[in-house]
């Protein structure tokens, strides 16, 4: 391959999927750096990946028929000599048929969910590496880059963002904190509210160090449970942007979550983490470049392969089993190094 070469990456969704297939770009960059990168995403996290720099276009999908019409027309006309499906779902590869490229690059039948998707590809890998971002970038590595030293997450932070949330937080007497992101796409990913505010309450009584609760708008709910178990410490509660959640983020102390798209992109952009794994194998899904986890063995452990992991609407015994101490212990760890 050249310099003249148009990769189109296809990653649809969600934040921390995305946040662990953003390596793909610069691996390809440094291999290829007169190549076009462009990247593929539904509309919603748009925002996210114009966040990442070394893109050389992000084209949002507009779910509608018009809008998906519209976008495959877009990919066409780039003349892209290479899709690579990092997502690995029927939707992805037709989109990465769709554009015409004529080497498309994804994963063999079993090594993904939807085995069927497999015969829209013209290369058809078994990822290597046991995280799933390591897997991610094989692809890359299939498609002609050089396998990297090291992954990189190239994110960028405006300023603008950064200053709308300190302005947000200002308002409540908050400079310095620390974030609680207690949701998920599956509750068996989650800790208890009541847990997470309690966990509030301590880092106040220990540091007097407020908390951020950050949620998604349709979890006002959620929120109002941790900070009713928080009492007096008086947790903050924001719903925000993509661009200020990763204002909010990069500035914090430390983030503590379970395995959920705000948690892998605090770790990405360099914040202290710790995250809280049961549903899921922290090997495989857990923060990067760096993070603390707490996690206890279930007994009856998750089918982790291809990714098919307990996705239920109740909590996993393993998230129940992880106790409030052990999540302080790693709290108080990671707040004493931040500090040094």
């Amino acid at each position: 391959m050249t310099s003249a070469e148009r990769f189109l990456l296809v990653r649809l969704s969600s934040l921390g999927d995305l946040v662990h297939s953003v390596p793909v770009a610069p691996a390809l960059r440094r291999s290829f750096p007169g190549a076009r990168i462009d990247w593929v995403v539904d509309a919603r996290w748009a925002p996210l990946m114009e966040l990442v720099e070394g893109l050389d276009n992000v084209i949002p999908l507009d779910r509608s028929a018009a809008g998906t019409l519209a976008c495959i027309r877009r990919l066409r006309r780039a003349r892209y000599t290479c899709a690579i499906d990092i997502q690995g779902r029927y939707r992805s590869a037709v989109l990465a048929w769709l554009s015409g490229a004529p080497r498309r690059v994804g994963r063999r039948p079993e090594a993904t969910r939807e085995p069927g998707a497999a015969i829209f590809y013209t290369d058809r890998v078994v990822p290597a590496g046991k995280h799933i971002a390591e897997m991610n970038v094989s692809l890359a590595v299939c498609a002609g880059a050089r396998p990297p030293a090291e992954l990189e997450f190239p994110f960028r932070v405006p300023r603008d963002a950064v200053s709308r949330v300190q302005e947000t937080l200002a308002r409540q007497g908050i400079s310095d904190y620390v974030v609680i992101s207690p949701g998920g796409g599956w509750v068996s990913k989650c800790w208890p509210p009541e847990r997470f505010g309690e966990l509030c309450a301590e880092i106040w009584r220990r540091h007097e160090l407020r908390a951020v609760i950050n949620v998604a708008e349709a979890e006002a709910d959620l929120a109002r449970a941790v900070a009713g178990a928080a009492g007096e410490s008086k947790p903050a509660v924001v719903s925000t942007s993509i661009p200020e959640l990763a204002g909010l983020l990069s500035r914090a102390r430390l983030v503590v979550a379970g395995d959920t798209g705000p948690l892998h992109l605090a770790a990405a952009l360099g914040t202290r983490v710790v995250g809280l794994f049961g549903a899921t194998d922290p090997l495989r899904n857990g923060p990067l470049p760096r993070g603390a986890v707490v996690r206890n063995a279930a007994g009856e452990p998750p089918d982790y392969v291809r990714g098919d992991y307990v996705r239920a609407r109740d909590y996993s015994p393993a998230m129940l089993s992880l106790t409030g101490a052990q999540v302080l212990a790693a709290v108080e760890q990671e707040l004493s190094v931040a500090a040094r």
